[in-house]
């Protein structure tokens, strides 16, 4: 089995990778998303020595640890408003590589042989899972990491380092972007069976970004604060969600309607 899951997943990205689209979200899209916490440390490393406490928000005070300054505090405030950015990365990667993956191959005539091989469709769709999934999951990593790397000569305060490094926004990278990334494959996988443009199966997909996107508007709006309880309750979600949306896509995959209804 694993043999023909790495085989289908290289074709993938031998495919997918030409695309300069796709390569180009793959890699621009998380230097735009690291650089934009990176320069609101930037922009604000010198507001540890003020006096800021009446500027924050009330909703956003438990972000200050009893050895945080209020400047200090403002800048934590600040740049956690846009970590959520690095969770929007493992769904929109995926969109553009699997919304392209059944209905682009179908345009090119590259799925009818692929589908009369012997390959089960449990095989079929773990490999194109995988294939979209690793590059975006790969992707958010190496975006925070080097938004740490940028933090620590950034930032000069052990005490900002400190608050940055919230053990939650790593669990909320290694553990919930893979998951988003799991949910936005399945529901692109499961719009790309049943349509027949590329566009059209990209701008639906699309579709699945908007809740992670809400709650980026919504903390940014002070509506509520994306916190350690908040990203474990995401977690849970995106597991029972995740099996849904696996469930469906073998069962909406269809590759004799497919062939049938495309030809």
């Amino acid at each position: 089995m694993m043999k023909k899951v790495v085989t289908i997943i290289r074709k993938e990205w031998a495919e997918v990778f030409k695309k300069k689209l796709i390569l180009s979200t793959v890699i621009f899209m998380p230097l735009l998303f690291t650089a934009i916490p990176l320069a609101m440390l930037f922009f604000t490393r010198d507001a540890g020595s003020s006096d800021l406490t009446s500027d924050i928000p009330p909703q956003f005070l438990q972000y200050c640890q009893s050895d945080l300054s209020s400047g200090e505090c403002l800048q934590v405030m600040m740049v956690n408003q846009f970590l959520v950015l690095f969770m929007l990365i493992p769904l929109i990667i995926p969109v553009n590589i699997a919304a392209y993956s059944i209905v682009g191959e179908k345009t090119t005539r590259s799925l009818e042989p692929l589908l009369a091989t012997p390959i089960t469709t449990i095989e079929l769709l773990t490999a194109k899972n995988l294939a979209a999934a690793i590059p975006a999951v790969i992707a958010t990593w190496l975006a925070f990491i080097l938004y740490i790397v940028g933090a620590l000569i950034i930032v000069q305060s052990a005490n900002i380092m400190a608050a940055l490094l919230n053990p939650s926004w790593w669990f909320a990278v290694i553990i919930v972007g893979p998951l988003l990334a799991i949910l936005s494959v399945n529901f692109s996988l499961m719009v790309s069976s049943r349509v027949n443009d590329p566009r059209v199966a990209e701008q639906l997909s699309a579709v699945v970004i908007l809740p992670v996107l809400a709650v980026f508007i919504g903390q940014i709006a002070g509506f509520f604060l994306v916190n350690q309880q908040l990203i474990f309750i995401m977690a849970i979600v995106l597991i029972l969600v995740d099996s849904l949306m696996i469930i469906f896509a073998v069962r909406l995959f269809q590759r004799e309607t497919i062939l049938t209804r495309w030809k």
